[in-house]
């Protein structure tokens, strides 16, 4: 039998299947509306990490924090609106409100996550770095090898 939490677990699972398989489209949106532009930055943020909680890469977020996002995001995709948006000029403002309240929900959180992300960049690129430095160290202690033993062979042949 299933427990509430369960049931709330596989609905967000599958709601984040959703977005991440709809993320072209909602960038497409925030691109052409100049209502959801400002949002723009907040809004892929968050994209990046759903698809960082979905592999399983972050879950330190609250529950009620990855709901919001999700919602906003939702309802921004959705064609079906309180204000439809078809309707010139003010058909985008309930999405733009709506995003806007569900992100600053999400805003603390959303800075967390950024600061993870960019500690797990400045690490990937120190790593990369390192193995960088390692290879050109091996390859310098290589060459001086061959030309120790290539000064080796010239003083023997001298002798």
């Amino acid at each position: 039998m299933f427990t509430k939490k369960n049931d709330k677990e596989k609905t967000l699972v599958s709601n984040l299947k959703y977005l991440i398989g709809k993320e072209d489209k909602l960038k497409e949106k925030l691109e052409d509306n100049s209502y959801l532009e400002p949002f723009s930055d907040d809004l892929m943020l968050f994209m990046s990490l759903i698809k960082d909680y979905y592999k399983g890469d972050y879950r330190k977020i609250p529950f009620r924090t990855l709901s919001a996002g999700v919602v906003g995001a939702i309802y921004t995709l959705n064609p079906i609106d309180l204000v439809p948006d078809s309707i010139p000029f003010i058909g985008y403002i309930d999405d733009a409100l709506v995003l806007k309240f569900c992100l600053k929900q999400a805003r603390k959180d959303l800075q967390k996550y950024k600061s993870w992300k960019q500690q797990q960049s400045d690490t990937k690129s120190t790593s990369e770095n390192d193995k960088h430095t390692d290879k050109i160290s091996h390859d310098k202690s290589s060459t001086d090898d061959e030309d120790d033993n290539e000064t080796s062979t010239d003083l023997k042949k001298a002798s």
